[in-house]
């Protein structure tokens, strides 16, 4: 199964300079808990951005870079079709974690996304997730919560099967 997990503002922002704009404890705490354990697919950029790899996951890095740029336990993948082909039948529920273009090329073949909606927009944003056909999923609300000033809901979307 692949799933994609991210934070989003209202106008779907994900980050701006490189950086998440969303930190909020609950949604780190709900992306630590889902993750870990699981193989999780990322762009170079996403990757970079983490100060060390995150713990007890497979990390997959999609980028044109040279694979001994990266540490030996992260896999290196030039496309996301190569990707795609080789974790689209995975037993394991994968986990799609950024930047905004892998979320783009993801999105049409997703089974599963959990998005955090905070309720703000970030005009400084220059990453955003794809636009969501609400229609193609059915949505449960999985948790709200009120943080750093911040209202937020989590909610889990699982594609309609196609008739």
């Amino acid at each position: 199964m692949i799933s994609m997990i991210a934070a989003v503002g209202r106008s779907l922002e994900l980050g701006a300079n490189g950086d998440l704009i969303w930190h909020l404890p609950t949604d780190m705490k709900f992306f630590r808990e889902k993750t870990t354990g699981h193989t999780i697919i990322m762009g170079r950029k996403t990757f970079e951005s983490f100060p060390k790899p995150l713990p007890n996951r497979h990390h997959v890095v999609i980028t044109h870079k040279e694979k001994d740029l990266f540490p030996a336990d992260v896999e290196v993948m030039s496309s996301f079709e190569e990707a795609y082909l080789k974790y689209r039948n995975s037993e394991e529920e994968i986990f799609i974690i950024g930047g905004g273009q892998i979320y783009e090329e993801f999105y049409a073949y997703a089974d599963r996304m959990y998005l955090t909606h905070v309720d703000d927009t970030q005009f400084t944003a220059d990453t955003y997730f794809p636009e969501i056909v609400e229609e193609d999923w059915t949505i449960t609300e999985l948790m709200r919560f009120e943080e750093e000033g911040q209202k937020a809901v989590i909610k889990q979307y699982d594609r309609k099967p196609i008739d």
